[in-house]
């Protein structure tokens, strides 16, 4: 499975630990977010990962800021992104079952190395529920 992650300056660690563990893990990562520590915008990077997620290149995106707040804002303004900031497994995965979020979004200063990374795969292995959601998903997309 391919995956996109991007990052702004607060997630640099966060994010390379993340890669490390999915690569491990044996799926592709296509990073579009920072290397540097130098400031950049969260919403350039929330473009960059929701339009590989849209274009095909990847299933999912992840994307990560100081909160996690910021970056979901801006991606949640792309038509055809529904990403869903998660704080725990819980969250990650009703994220999935019931809205078939396309983009999780991580703070890296306020979530675990550990916990960020069950997330995340709680996020990539749980299915959309369909039924009463999708028509609720729907709804959503016309927005």
């Amino acid at each position: 499975m391919k995956l996109v992650i991007g990052n702004d300056h607060a997630g640099v660690e966060f994010k390379e630990k993340i890669v490390k563990a999915l690569e491990e893990k044996g799926y592709e990562v296509i990073n579009v977010g920072t290397n540097s520590l130098d400031s950049v915008d969260y919403p350039d990077i929330a473009a960059l990962v929701c339009e590989k997620v849209l274009d095909g290149k990847a299933k999912y995106g992840i994307i990560i800021c100081g909160t996690g707040i910021g970056i979901s804002i801006a991606a949640n303004k792309i038509k055809g992104i529904r990403a869903a900031l998660v704080y725990n497994e819980f969250t990650a995965r009703l994220s999935r079952l019931h809205n078939d979020a396309n983009v999780i979004a991580l703070g890296a200063r306020v979530i675990g190395d550990e916990l960020g990374l069950a997330c995340i795969e709680t996020f990539i292995n749980t299915e959309f529920e369909g039924g009463r959601h999708a028509r609720r998903v729907n709804k959503i997309e016309k927005c």
